[in-house]
């Protein structure tokens, strides 16, 4: 056979392998147990569930039972960092899988997919940093969505702050509304946190310029999404992009973030789900993350 015919359908065996694996992993829904240490904390132990960019459909059922299921974990506060929707009709979906969890404390910001239904977009742009962010794409019934959940008794934190006490435990919390689309604005959420409160920021897309102004103001704890944890990994090496100017090493879990002198925990979730255009995982599983906060580190 040609050499060249040979290398050709190599290479294309090898990309119909991949595609079928990113799809297989897509599936493959994981949650993962993170213990963030504080000895400043004021309580000893405290248990978030941390769920990002579930991208729901009506007709992900899989997605939706898998979601639904992460009620038995029994969380003591429900966070979602944005990006529940992927269609028109994805709200009803939406408050299915969230399910027995909207019966217990939660808090929200939104994405631009809560905004704005998703359109094809060529996977090289999100190479391209300095690229504009043009939002376009049908309007999703956003306003539907914050109301079933405010409904619910969950808070809305987009640039918003609210004070709410879980098992005795104050937690002053703020947010911004979507980065990647220019909706955020700390500076109505801005200024020193309650004393002797649980001091947790909450955004979707983890740009520096919002990480930057938490910390500044002593946040302890920030729970971002957005990147997919790259979506598309290397196999150890990790994220290739972010699709934001985080650096890729911070794409995906737990890690200490920190600006002039001041560092706060950060846990950017890899999320449950993925474009509907680009429906693929590759080194990197779709994930909801237990967060439980201590005083003490395990032994």
């Amino acid at each position: 056979m040609n050499p060249i015919l040979q290398a050709a359908e190599a290479v294309t065996a090898t990309g119909i392998g991949a595609l079928g694996y990113g799809l297989i992993e897509a599936q493959a829904f994981t949650v993962r147990d993170n213990q963030v240490h504080n000895p400043e904390f004021s309580f000893d132990s405290l248990r978030i569930l941390h769920l990002s960019d579930l991208h729901i459909t009506p007709a992900q059922t899989r997605k939706i039972n898998w979601v639904k299921s992460l009620g038995s974990l029994k969380p003591d506060l429900t966070v979602v960092t944005g990006d529940f929707l992927a269609h028109m009709q994805a709200v009803p979906a939406v408050i299915e899988a969230l399910d027995s969890l909207l019966d217990g404390p939660g808090m929200f910001v939104f994405g631009s997919n809560d905004y704005f239904a998703p359109e094809f977009k060529s996977p090289l742009k999100y190479f391209d940093r300095d690229r504009e962010i043009n939002p376009i794409g049908q309007a999703l019934p956003t306003e539907e969505l914050r109301q079933q959940l405010l409904d619910a008794g969950w808070i809305d934190l987009n640039n918003r702050q609210q004070a709410v006490t879980i098992n005795d435990i104050v937690i002053d919390a703020r947010g911004t509304d979507d980065p990647h689309i220019n909706k955020d604005d700390y500076s109505k959420v801005a200024g020193p946190y309650g004393s002797g409160t649980l001091r947790l920021g909450v955004t979707h897309a983890p740009y520096l310029r919002v990480l930057n102004d938490f910390v500044a103001d002593d946040t302890q704890v920030i729970l971002a999404g957005h990147t997919h944890g790259g979506q598309v990994c290397i196999p150890f090496y990790g994220a290739l992009v972010t699709n934001c100017d985080l650096p890729t090493k911070l794409a995906r879990g737990l890690s200490d973030y920190s600006h002039n002198g001041k560092t706060a925990s950060l846990n950017v979730s890899a999320g449950v789900g993925t474009s509907p255009f680009t429906p693929v995982r590759i080194a990197c599983r779709p994930e909801a993350t237990l967060l439980t906060l201590t005083q003490q580190a395990s032994q």
